[in-house]
């Protein structure tokens, strides 16, 4: 590593972001001693799938949640790349263009465990791992395994790991990875829009700026009372 990277990228679906994403964001933030997180909502996630019983909200939708819910945090920023672009959202061609933002430093991509261990089914894995260095966030008890099981094997020869398991460089790229375990919060997108659709309370579980965006927008179903008691 040549120089601190102080610059993180987050990126997601966010359908709805929820205080689960906020929380993490901060404690990457305060681990890596980052001077600003950058959340990037995606436009079309392409390893995700709607239904009509449980749809993706439209990105302007969810980019204008994210600038809500982000807005009074001065480290926090949210950048439309990925909606403006349109189409599916591609890591890879996201972290080239913000890569040249931070030039001469690498950004920092946020990503939890879950997603990292299928970054090989990712668009042009390899590239991903020389554009930045990766913050891969679990939470306690923390997941079975170490990065030595969880880098795709197709990786793994480009990838040198620590001794203890939760550490790596790029052998060639200078870029890290590092596992951080942040605090354990059990919310997710998914229960979040559940409890929207039977009209149940998401109070404290998303900020209410949001809350009331989504139940004006209709996005998740017939608009209910969100801030009744659950």
């Amino acid at each position: 590593m040549t120089r601190a990277a102080r610059v993180g990228i987050y990126g997601g679906t966010f359908n709805p972001i929820h205080i689960g994403h906020l929380r993490a964001a901060e404690e990457v933030a305060e681990a890596l001693d980052l001077e600003r997180i950058v959340f990037v909502p995606s436009a079309q996630p392409p390893h995700k799938q709607a239904s009509a019983s449980d749809p993706i909200a439209p990105a302007a939708d969810r980019l204008a949640w994210v600038r809500d819910a982000v807005a009074d945090n001065p480290r926090f920023s949210v950048d439309s790349i990925e909606v403006d672009r349109g189409g599916a959202s591609y890591a890879v061609d996201t972290l080239r263009c913000l890569g040249r933002q931070t030039d001469p430093e690498r950004p920092v991509f946020i990503i939890g465990q879950d997603a990292f261990v299928e970054i090989g089914s990712w668009r042009e894995p390899a590239q991903l791992l020389t554009l930045a260095h990766f913050a891969v966030t679990t939470r306690p008890p923390i997941a079975s395994g170490s990065l030595a099981d969880w880098i795709p094997k197709s990786l793994a020869p480009t990838i040198e790991i620590a001794a203890d398991g939760r550490s790596a460089r790029h052998r060639s790229a200078d870029t890290w990875i590092r596992v951080l375990e942040i605090s354990l919060l059990d919310v997710s997108s998914s229960d979040i829009r559940a409890r929207i659709r039977a009209g149940r309370s998401v109070r404290y579980l998303i900020p209410d700026s949001v809350s009331e965006a989504i139940a004006h927008s209709n996005a998740f179903g017939p608009s209910a009372n969100h801030e009744q008691d659950a």
